[in-house]
């Protein structure tokens, strides 16, 4: 069998079968796409011993009408192209998915799949998001489109459209993967969004031109966005939500699973945060993302508060001043007992402290200097 009839009997095939059917795969892996043509025109009663009636014969009614040079063309003319397994821009890591594995892809776009597949993070999350879920999601594609990786998602409105426009504002790579034809645009409302990840980066999807999504054809898509990526992250999702079918799927594929924390009181949050209680990684930049699914040696800066000025004072004089009391003057003697030092010892810290700043003498006694707290201008993980 030639390459181009491998094509055409995939094609046919894509059209023939709904995406992650493991009863097809099976059956794909054992005999071929042509075989599996042939046995499924061929007349007889079990050609495929062990799989429903209802389902083969919606196999060979699908695949009676199904014109595979046409979809083919289709796709040409729109400047896309029908990749299979074999060809040297199909992902490997999408044999991960076993008997699942899309049969082929559809693409639009310049990019070379196989190649950013291999640096990409999905982006994945609510469809009716929050403001802060939307900026988050933005501000996370476009720290890792600036770090040269490839944000991928499902173009849905809500996290999924904000990851995109977010790593195409920053002239990043981004990949749509569609539970429908690479050719019809859904939702409606992203087709300008769509079109835009056509010209930029690559618009993905399992089902043939003129193909139309459906609830089941979102769900199985959400395990080609787990399976083509090196991690996925969660930015806002409800208990039932399908971001969280992407994030359990990345973790059945060994990938990185990652959520994003929202308030506790919003439902819109509460599947992401059942994710971080269970194996997920909490992450809140792109830094900390990399830092998982990026190469050995690419961490995140460290994490810590700002520096104070009393968290600069050596331990005998931080321990003096700890012991001098919030309100009123008090003598040295007593200062001395709570430190559990000498008086000289803590006489002599005190006019430290009083050259710093921190206390001030007034009469027998000391007290903290009534001055408010200096801003530390040590930002978020600097050193």
């Amino acid at each position: 069998m030639t390459a181009t009839d491998e094509r055409l009997a995939r094609a046919t095939l894509s059209r023939t079968v709904e995406p992650g059917d493991e009863h097809a795969g099976r059956w794909l892996h054992l005999h071929g796409a042509a075989d599996f043509l042939d046995r499924l025109r061929r007349p007889g009663d079990d050609p495929f011993p062990g799989t429903g009636a209802k389902r083969v014969d919606s196999w060979r009614r699908r695949a009676t009408t199904a014109e595979p040079a046409r979809d083919l063309d289709t796709v040409h003319r729109i400047g896309g192209r029908f990749v299979i397994p074999g060809d040297t821009e199909w992902p490997r890591q999408l044999d991960d998915l076993g008997h699942a594995r899309p049969i082929g892809l559809w693409l639009r776009g310049p990019a070379d799949l196989r190649t950013w597949a291999l640096r990409s993070v999905a982006l994945v999350g609510a469809r009716a998001c929050t403001p802060y879920g939307a900026h988050i999601a933005a501000e996370l594609a476009t720290g890792l489109a600036r770090q040269g990786w490839v944000v991928v998602s499902g173009a849905a409105y809500g996290i999924d459209g904000a990851a995109h426009r977010g790593a195409l504002a920053a002239d990043g790579a981004t990949v749509a993967v569609l539970a429908c034809g690479v050719d019809t645009p859904y939702p409606r409302g992203h087709d300008r969004l769509i079109g835009r990840i056509a010209e930029q980066g690559l618009v993905v999807g399992e089902l043939p031109p003129d193909s139309h999504p459906t609830p089941s054809r979102f769900i199985l898509r959400n395990r080609v966005i787990a399976a083509l990526t090196r991690g996925t992250v969660v930015v806002e999702a409800q208990h039932r939500s399908g971001s969280l079918v992407t994030a359990r799927a990345a973790a059945r594929l060994g990938r990185h699973t990652m959520g994003v924390p929202g308030p506790v009181t919003s439902a819109l949050s509460a599947g992401v945060h059942e994710l971080l209680r269970g194996d997920a990684t909490l992450v809140t930049d792109a830094q900390e993302i990399v830092e998982l699914v990026g190469d050995m040696g690419e961490l995140a800066p460290a994490r810590r508060g700002p520096v104070l000025p009393r968290d600069l004072l050596a331990p005998a004089a931080a321990h003096i001043l700890e012991a001098v009391p919030a309100r009123g003057p008090t003598p040295t003697t007593v200062i001395a007992r709570r430190a559990g030092t000498t008086p000289d010892d803590t006489l002599a810290k005190l006019y430290e402290l009083h050259s710093l700043g921190f206390v001030e003498r007034y009469g027998a006694g000391w007290q903290l200097t009534n001055t408010a707290t200096q801003q530390s201008n040590a930002r978020r993980g600097g050193t």
